[in-house]
């Protein structure tokens, strides 16, 4: 027969401050980004937007459906925003 031992206490430890993937550094790089192609009457708003600088796809909700964008491989220049690009739409399963 195997002895059990006392139950451990199910309280996370208190925060100490620390970071050790860098997720928080990760998630406060925001960059400015520029999403190209895709429908006319997508509003102009939303083709400005502020990504964490790790992601490489977008995926709005519009009209039912979604319009896709990707990252553009190409490195923008010194202050310009970096540019995803339409690459289709998917409808809302019903």
């Amino acid at each position: 027969m195997t002895e059990l031992s006392q139950p451990t206490s199910t309280c996370p430890a208190p925060y100490d401050g620390r970071d050790p993937l860098g997720l928080a550094a990760e998630a406060a790089r925001l960059i400015d980004v520029v999403l190209e192609g895709g429908p006319r009457h997508l509003p102009a708003e939303w083709r400005l937007q502020r990504l964490a600088a790790g992601d490489q796809k977008v995926k709005l909700p519009h009209n039912g459906g979604y319009e896709h964008f990707e990252r553009d491989p190409a490195a923008p220049a010194d202050g310009e925003p970096v540019v995803f690009r339409w690459t289709g739409r998917t409808r809302v399963a019903e």
